[in-house]
């Protein structure tokens, strides 16, 4: 067998009917920019999310950047991340002036709750917590703590799109949260494109407003912005995987119990930790082994592609030296960076497909 790390083609195979009515009806209707596929977008997602207010953004970069400038975060403040993310989530809070300031991560890859409160100074303006590979921060714990030090807080949720803790949703704790939907993404579109979520209407309004050029009307504009709009063709992608969404979510649950069941006591395999009142999304299966670059080397003669996430934390990037970071804060993040190796995970595989990929990682400790 070859095995694919993810298969967007299955998944396209089984809506391309409705994805090419989508995509026909904008073009049909000369409709490249916003229109009607983004607006039923944006009130499909805040109906199925359970949110008051949707900002579509041209990708989650630009949303999680768009978030902090409106919430006057600028030189000379800092905010609280994880050390081990994509860095989107740090590069844009250097982008609005402030500094990022990484925290290490726990044994469920996400911010260790015990070491936020050491990282707060008088200058800390925000928290980022990101909610990795699809399973939640803890979010009750960094809201305490937020609330203790009157800090804004952002869900990261590029990751974790439907994913829960305590019966309630990723992006639904903070004062508003940030997605992807990279075309690898659980919800992913055709191309770049991400969105904003609140339930704070003021900050829906001034998010919309700096993601359109400064202006809620054409012409009008109030501040200078940035141009982020979803694009209409992914927008009409979108509209049509949402109806599939929570259904793909059980399938990448089964296919992780799956995963789970069979590689229990497997050599020195670390699988995914999981919160007992969390909901994780499988956005990656990641296993932990002291020999991750052999295996990788190994499933790869037999056909199984895997990835690393991610090979390098934030604080041991050459992009962050600048900051002259004590790397020995951040133990876990660095044992993660080199024992991390994700499993093929998407909705698609079959019994058949996940049973060859046991067998081989099996048979590399065999």
């Amino acid at each position: 067998m070859n095995i694919p790390f993810v298969d967007l083609k299955a998944q396209y195979l089984t809506i391309k009917d409705e994805v090419k009515e989508g995509i026909d009806y904008v073009l049909e209707n000369t409709m490249f920019i916003g229109g009607k596929p983004v607006d039923d977008f944006k009130r499909g997602f805040e109906e199925l999310y359970g949110v008051d207010h949707c900002v579509p953004c041209a990708n989650g970069t630009d949303a999680i950047f768009i978030v902090m400038k409106m919430m006057g975060i600028a030189a000379g403040d800092e905010v609280i991340t994880t050390a081990s993310s994509w860095i989107s989530t740090s590069e844009t809070i250097t982008q609005t002036g402030a500094k990022p300031v990484f925290v290490d991560i726990d044994d469920y890859y996400t911010i260790d709750i015990s070491k936020i409160e050491a990282a707060i100074t008088p200058n800390t303006k925000a928290i980022i917590p990101v909610h990795l590979y699809g399973q939640m921060a803890d979010m009750p714990a960094i809201m305490e703590i937020a609330k203790k030090h009157n800090l804004k807080v952002i869900e990261d949720c590029a990751q974790s799109h439907f994913s829960e803790i305590d019966g309630k949703r990723a992006g639904l704790y903070g004062d508003a949260a940030t997605f992807s939907f990279y075309p690898g993404k659980n919800l992913g579109a055709y191309g770049d494109s991400g969105c904003i979520i609140t339930n704070d209407g003021d900050l829906a309004e001034k998010c919309t407003m700096y993601a359109k050029h400064g202006a809620l009307v054409k012409h009008h504009h109030i501040i200078e912005g940035i141009n982020s709009r979803l694009d209409t063709i992914q927008a009409a992608v979108l509209n049509v995987k949402l109806k599939y969404i929570l259904d793909w979510t059980a399938s990448r649950q089964r296919i992780a119990a799956r995963y789970d069941a069979a590689l229990q006591g497997v050599g020195d395999l670390v699988t995914p930790k999981l919160r007992s009142n969390g909901k994780h999304t499988y956005h990656v299966y990641a296993i932990r082994t002291a020999k991750r670059d052999e295996m990788k080397d190994y499933l790869k003669t037999q056909g199984v592609n895997t990835q690393i996430h991610y090979p390098n934390a934030m604080p041991f990037m050459p992009a962050y030296d600048y900051l002259n970071l004590d790397k020995s804060q951040y133990t876990m993040a660095k044992a993660h960076q080199e024992q991390e190796l994700s499993l093929p995970i998407y909705p698609e595989m079959t019994d058949e497909q996940v049973d060859y990929v046991v067998k081989a990682v099996k048979s590399f400790f065999e």
